[in-house]
């Protein structure tokens, strides 16, 4: 098979549907969209969720729960595999991940997370650890400082 015998499959490239163009087209005069009433008209239609005025389902249900979201952390994220590029007894900091564009911006603070090995002694300081990653630093000989 060549590049310029590349074809579509059967039935994946439908001819679009040409509206007001004669009677004898099938969809002349009214364009298919019945005489008057709301979906006759060009924008007619109602927006989703709309159920003719009744009172609609998101407004019947109550408001339950509860979100803590506007206090959320949300940290700039370091793997294991990431660090273990440094040289044995590099001082790892969100300073230092910041400058090597490791991380692009310190958000709530650095969390290393243990996806991949370390095999290099490092001093890593962040403001939160995943237990397997901590471990994982610690058994290289390294230490995890939380800042």
């Amino acid at each position: 098979m060549q590049l310029h015998e590349l074809q579509a499959p059967e039935g994946a490239r439908k001819a679009r549907k040409r509206v007001g163009r004669g009677t004898s087209s099938g969809h002349g005069k009214t364009s298919s969209r019945g005489t008057k009433g709301q979906w006759a008209r060009s924008g007619g239609g109602v927006r989703p969720g709309f159920e003719g005025g009744q009172t609609p389902l998101n407004r019947r249900l109550p408001k339950r729960g509860f979100t803590n979201a506007r206090f959320k952390k949300e940290y700039a994220i370091v793997n294991l595999k990431q660090l273990s590029e440094f040289p044995e007894g590099t001082v790892v900091t969100p300073e230092l991940l910041l400058e090597q564009r490791i991380i692009r911006e310190p958000l709530d603070g650095l969390k290393v997370l243990a996806e991949g090995d370390l095999s290099v002694k490092l001093t890593v300081q962040a403001h939160a650890f995943s237990v397997r990653a901590k471990e994982q630093i610690e058994a290289a000989g390294g230490a995890a400082e939380v800042i």
